[in-house]
């Protein structure tokens, strides 16, 4: 999830704890839930704008696992492609799917 969508998910909790926190009368029954489910959700964004941008770098897939074969000096990734794993797999199927299609048949 992208720093973006981390902060309009933060808003919209806090804007939904708000408007129940501060109604007319105290939150009961249902409402309670949707308050502490609003707050967790809260919590869940705000931790993960302060946990940075992860450890692939990578913009989709900030916490996903790193590519084993990153700075790997026997078999090296294709120049340009990062440490993301699930990135660099799409990558990889993409280029086998060209790969059977044979020469000017894309």
């Amino acid at each position: 999830m992208s720093q973006q969508s981390e902060v309009r998910d933060l808003q919209a909790a806090l804007r939904t704890a708000s408007d129940i926190a501060f109604d007319q009368e105290a939150p009961a029954g249902e409402q309670a839930e949707v308050l502490v489910d609003a707050l967790r959700r809260a919590l869940a964004a705000a931790q993960s704008l302060s946990d940075g941008p992860g450890v692939t770098g990578c913009r989709e897939h900030p916490r996903g696992a790193v590519d084993p074969l990153y700075n790997d000096k026997d078999d090296p990734l294709p120049p340009g492609w990062g440490k993301c794993l699930l990135c660099n797999d799409r990558r990889r199927r993409a280029t086998r799917g060209l790969a059977r299609r044979g020469p000017g048949l894309l």
